[in-house]
């Protein structure tokens, strides 16, 4: 399994904002992706582009990406360096027990829907503004916290194998990105808003639309025990298309890489 995202200052993350906690933001972004489809973590590879030479920056960053990588239990085996405007990727591969993998494509009528943790807080953080003012962990409340050290759900997706039907993490919105599931699956979601998880001091609409809280979103008949208290049922899979709140098929407002 492997994927890759890629962070822009002032679009992904603040360019202000300290560099170690933007160096952990970003491997963790994209381990969630590994954690979404149930794999084991493997390695991890960097690139970075700067504008001009700042050493105490890029090692601040590899501070930040080394305690993600440490927290994640993956090397980070190399990378790249070039000039330009201010840019991390990171590409991280794993590995799933043959047959197990988790995709997005499994979802059908009578699954439960469940997500592993509260929604929104990241977006509250972003909503608040201030992010570039924090220095470091100590520093932070818990909504700059999900913001810059988010936990990519590795054991909880290696748990979910050959239990999950479908899984995605709420990266860009959970409506957005549960709404892919169901498309793929060729299925309809119900959720209700008072299941939510809401994170203190975010909102529903936040819960709902906001994204970057990277817990995962899945469908199974059945939570498995080990997950416990962790898995929040939020409604259920049916047949049809779209996501539905409380019966209303909701406008999504999910992030848009290309939106104005």
């Amino acid at each position: 399994m492997a994927s890759i995202d890629t962070l822009i200052a002032d679009v992904h993350f603040p360019a202000a904002a300290p560099a170690e906690l933007v160096g952990y933001r970003a491997l963790m972004v994209s381990m969630s992706d590994l954690a979404a489809m149930g794999a084991d973590p493997g390695y991890a590879l960097v690139a970075l582009s700067l504008p001009q030479a700042d050493p105490q920056w890029a090692v601040e960053l590899a501070r930040g990406l080394g305690a993600a990588a440490a927290d994640c239990d993956v090397p980070i085996v190399g990378g790249n360096i070039a000039r330009g405007p201010v840019c991390i990727s990171v590409s991280v591969h794993g590995w799933v027990p043959a047959g197990l993998a988790i995709t997005r494509a499994g979802a059908k009528p009578g699954d439960q829907v469940y997500v592993t943790g509260p929604l929104g807080a990241a977006a509250a953080a972003l909503a608040r503004g201030g992010l570039e003012d924090y220095c470091d962990e100590s520093s932070m409340d818990d909504l700059a916290r999900a913001y810059f050290r988010p936990l990519a759900q590795l054991t909880a997706g290696q748990r979910l194998r050959g239990v999950a039907t479908a899984a995605i993490d709420v990266s860009d919105g959970l409506l957005q990105d549960l709404g892919h599931v169901c498309a793929v699956s060729g299925v309809a979601a119900e959720l209700e808003h008072n299941s939510l998880p809401v994170a203190p001091g975010a909102t529903v609409h936040q819960a709902l639309s906001g994204g970057d809280d990277y817990e995962l979103c899945f469908t199974c008949d059945e939570v498995p025990p080990e997950l416990g208290s962790e898995a929040v049922r939020i409604g259920q899979i049916v047949g049809g298309s779209g996501v539905f709140v409380d019966g209303k098929q909701l406008d999504v407002a999910g992030y848009s890489h290309f939106a104005q």
